[in-house]
C-alpha cells in the first residue's frame, strides 16, 4: 500500500475517532432546563420527559419533577382572605411536615395593624430565612413598601409583621423539612385588602 493511502486512512481514522464522542454527546445531551410541559413524542429519539426513564438511554436517567413551588420561597398573604381561602389560613396541628405547611402556618400568622392606624390596599413584603429548629435567621427585612405611603404608616406594618412573626416562632418542623428549609430565603407579600368604607370584624 503507497505511503500516502496508508497516512490517508491513518489521519481519516483519527478525524471519524474525534467526532464519534461530539456526536455521541449530540445525541445523548441532557435536557439543563426541563419542564413539565414540555411536549412529548413517540417519534423523538428520545425517553419521552417528565416521569420516563429508559434502559436504552446510554446517558444518566434523571426524573423530571414538577416542582410546586419556585425555587425562590414566595407566598402572599391576605388580611381579609376569600372564602374559598379560609382553609389556607389554618395551622396545621401536627409538625410541619412540607412547604404546604408553613405556607398554612404563616397565613395564620398574620394580625395586621387596627384599621384606625392602616391603610387600605397596603402592600409589605418582606425576607427571612429559617435555622433548622424553626427559629428565625435575624430579623425579617423589608424588600417593597407601596409607594407613596407615610412612613408612620410603614413602620407600622413592619412593627405587625415582626409582632406576628415573635408570636408563631419557632415553628415545629419535621426533620426533613428543617433541613431542606435550614437557610433558604422566604419572602411574604403582606397585602391588606380589607375594605375599611365597610364594618371590619
Amino acid at each position: 500500500m503507497p505511503p500516502r493511502i496508508a497516512i490517508g486512512l491513518i489521519i481519516a481514522s483519527a478525524a471519524l475517532a474525534a467526532a464519534a464522542p461530539v456526536d455521541a454527546r449530540r445525541r445523548h445531551q441532557i435536557n439543563a432546563t426541563p419542564f413539565w410541559h414540555e411536549p412529548c413524542s413517540v417519534l423523538s429519539h428520545r425517553p419521552c420527559t417528565p416521569y420516563f426513564c429508559s434502559v436504552f438511554h446510554r446517558g444518566p436517567c434523571i426524573p423530571e419533577i414538577d416542582y410546586p413551588y419556585g425555587e425562590n420561597l414566595q407566598l402572599t398573604v391576605e388580611s381579609a382572605p376569600s372564602r374559598d381561602e379560609v382553609s389556607k389560613y389554618q395551622k396545621p396541628d401536627h409538625d410541619l411536615d412540607n412547604i404546604g405547611d408553613l405556607f398554612a402556618a404563616l397565613r395564620s400568622c398574620w394580625t395586621p395593624p387596627e384599621a384606625g392606624a392602616a391603610k387600605e390596599g397596603m402592600q409589605m413584603t418582606v425576607r427571612f430565612s429559617f435555622r433548622r429548629s424553626g427559629d428565625l435567621i435575624g430579623p425579617p427585612r423589608i424588600t417593597f413598601a407601596t409607594a407613596g405611603v407615610p412612613a408612620d404608616i410603614r413602620d407600622t406594618y413592619f412593627r405587625a409583621i415582626n409582632t406576628s412573626l415573635d408570636a408563631c416562632v419557632p415553628f415545629k418542623f419535621t426533620g426533613g423539612l428543617g433541613g431542606a428549609l435550614a437557610g433558604r430565603p422566604i419572602a411574604i407579600r403582606y397585602v391588606d385588602n380589607r375594605n375599611f368604607d365597610k364594618a371590619t370584624p
